[in-house]
């Protein structure tokens, strides 16, 4: 019999392929137990729709990633924090306050798990962080760190 997997099965296969399986396998595991659906032809137009949308959207998201991108290249955002003797700040600028400030100063809404800083930020100056926005996106933000008066 002709499975569509709705769930990843191990050992069978991934979800949303077309397996061939036995019988009764179907019929008392895999069917029941909602791990797939009987490839129908109904059923298998009902795929290729589902996989069209998701390609769509998937394609929308890139897009807007790029979009994204652009806009950040040219952007920066501001910091301010104490400074002890010789320019060395308390503490370090955190993903979390960098994504705050990109809210807050660009009106744009950054995840700090996407943020990625390759060494941490404890002097004053401009350092460029890596936004990763998409699998295939990432974009350049500039971070101005200066002096709390």
């Amino acid at each position: 019999m002709k499975v569509i997997l709705i769930q990843d099965v191990k050992s069978i296969g991934k979800k949303g392929q077309i397996v061939e399986i036995n019988d009764g396998y179907a019929r008392n595991y895999i069917i029941p137990k909602k791990f797939g659906l009987e490839a129908t032809p109904k059923n298998l137009n009902d795929l290729k729709l589902k996989k069209a949308h998701e390609e769509k959207v998937a394609a929308q998201n890139l897009a807007d990633a790029k979009a994204l991108a652009d806009r950040l290249k040219d952007m920066s955002v501001s910091l301010t924090m104490k400074v002890g003797e010789g320019g060395r700040t308390f503490g370090s600028v955190s993903s979390k306050e960098i994504a705050e400030a990109c809210k807050s100063q660009l009106k744009i809404e950054v995840d700090k798990k996407k943020i990625q800083i390759k060494e941490p930020i404890k002097a004053l100056g401009t350092y460029i962080v890596s936004v990763k926005l998409h699998p295939e996106v990432s974009a350049e933000l500039a971070v101005k760190v200066t002096e709390e008066k």
